[in-house]
């Protein structure tokens, strides 16, 4: 089996997939009589010819070495995920090579992170590491009379592992 090691993610690492929705070191404004830091447009939703719903998940967490047996991509929308408690998770991604994803990589995320992933980005499922793995999440929403389908999934010939960096 082939084995991945997860890396911290940074903004840097990670622009190729999507964002890291995080405090800033400092707030880009300060609102609501002063008491208040707006860090402001950390991630570049895309919602196509949908709108942005928020959703809430509750995922059960998993543990490393982590199996990857099956990768995602939405086609038609983007997709953020912003934890609901200061524990970290597990991102996985991979650019495309010809309509199925290359060699994925795999993020850490470090407590409070968050990650907008782009649209069509190949990704794992959500990963939390620890409970409770409560998410806001922020994806397309398509009208009712909206043709296409937002969910390609790609399972591998054989699994990849993923371990601790």
């Amino acid at each position: 089996m082939t084995q991945i090691h997860t890396e911290a993610l940074t903004a840097t690492a990670f622009a190729p997939f999507g964002d890291v929705i995080a405090f800033k070191d400092a707030p880009d404004q300060i609102i609501n009589q002063g008491l208040c830091g707006r860090h402001h447009d950390l991630a570049r939703l895309d919602m196509g010819d949908g709108r942005a719903g928020i959703n809430l998940f509750d995922a059960q967490p998993r543990t490393l070495p982590y199996c990857l047996e099956m990768m995602e991509r939405h086609p038609l929308g983007s997709q953020a995920f912003i934890p609901l408690n200061p524990t970290s998770f597990l991102v996985i991604v991979a650019p495309d090579a010809g309509g199925k994803p290359a060699t994925p990589r795999a993020f850490l995320t470090a407590p409070g992170q968050g990650i907008n992933l782009l649209r069509n980005t190949w990704h794992g499922v959500l990963t939390p590491l620890h409970a409770p793995g409560q998410f806001v999440v922020i994806d397309r929403i398509a009208p009712a009379d909206t043709p296409g389908n937002n969910l390609e999934e790609h399972w591998f010939d054989a699994p990849f592992q993923v371990t601790s960096g």
